[in-house]
């Protein structure tokens, strides 16, 4: 479904150029979930924009579906760390913004946008106005938004970042559900190992700038997962031990030697 060959990407500046991906090659199946880890400035992000359209690849390949991407397209939504919905717009109005972009029916959408509140847990709140909201009913909105578009792909940055623990878990086991519903393939951008291996059938590890995979972790552990004493603790910790050690290793490898004692 998604294919980058040989991409990097150097971003121009006053300071000089900066290289922000190297050579990256990766693949993605369709309908699996992949996650992207790395320290920050590694490139994470500039790889889900150029997946989407968002840039252009300085050099490289990138695919999604077979063709080229070169503009960004009605089958891939993202999500950013910030819902950004729309102040005076009510939530329904807000997930059905993108019918309205696009140009297609809004009567034929309203109920699959009614569906998808449902499936979140906010159709009672569905006439609200964004400020009316908590940031994970924000975020809900969003992902709807997202989703109101029946996306092949879905790119995530990030979006549960600036929510706290208990929140961010349960938009998590939210996430699988819609997933293993919509068969969508998805990549989620995240600094937390613990919400990589949670949710993703692989996790792709980043080296620091200028970003290229380091190692891929495969998390063979089925769906729905949880954190739960009576679920897959031992086999997600496993998996993120051993994203740890792999992050740790390279982090002792960049840094400088203690200067001697004298």
């Amino acid at each position: 479904m998604i294919l980058l060959r040989e991409v990097s990407q150097v971003f121009g500046g006053r300071r000089g150029a900066v290289e922000a991906l190297r050579e990256l090659d990766l693949d993605v199946a369709d309908g699996e979930f992949t996650a992207v880890v790395g320290r920050s400035g590694c490139g994470k992000s500039t790889l889900l924009r150029l997946i989407a359209g968002l840039l252009t690849a300085t050099s490289g390949e990138v695919r999604v579906g077979g063709e080229p991407v070169v503009r960004p397209r009605r089958d891939v939504a993202i999500m950013f760390q910030r819902p950004a919905l729309l102040p005076w717009r009510s939530v329904l109005d807000n997930v059905l913004l993108p019918v309205e972009i696009f140009g297609w029916p809004r009567q034929e959408h309203r109920a699959h946008a009614h569906r998808l509140l449902e499936m979140v847990g906010l159709e009672a709140f569905h006439r609200r106005l964004p400020h009316e909201l908590s940031g994970g009913m924000q975020q809900r909105v969003a992902l709807c938004r997202a989703l109101i578009q029946r996306p092949r792909v879905l790119l995530m940055d990030e979006p549960f970042s600036a929510l706290d623990a208990l929140t961010r878990e349960e938009l998590s086991i939210e996430l699988q559900q819609i997933h293993m519903e919509h068969a969508a393939t998805v990549v989620l951008v995240t600094h937390s190992i613990e919400e990589a291996v949670l949710l993703a059938d692989r996790v792709v590890v980043l080296t620091p700038r200028p970003g290229r995979i380091l190692t891929v972790v495969d998390v063979d552990v089925p769906r729905p997962r949880t954190l739960g004493q009576h679920a897959h603790a031992a086999d997600l910790a496993r998996c993120s031990a051993e994203l740890h050690e792999v992050l740790g290793a390279r982090r002792a490898a960049a840094e400088p030697p203690p200067a001697p004692q004298r």
